[in-house]
């Protein structure tokens, strides 16, 4: 079994806000994350999902 992170290492690790990744794991955008419990795991060797959201600053 490989090595997981909680989602504030991943925040951390990736400049992003706990509840960002939280969201992100829910929406299954970060692969091999998964439940335990109210908890997620997030495999150490997971890339940071690009940002999918609008670009309202575009124009």
């Amino acid at each position: 079994m490989g090595a997981y992170i909680s989602v504030k290492d991943a925040a951390q690790k990736w400049g992003l806000s706990d509840r960002r990744v939280q969201v992100l794991c829910s929406q299954k955008r970060i692969e091999g994350a998964f439940r335990l419990g109210n908890a997620w795991a997030i495999p150490v060797d997971a890339k940071k999902p690009d940002d999918q959201r609008k670009n309202w600053n575009k124009y």
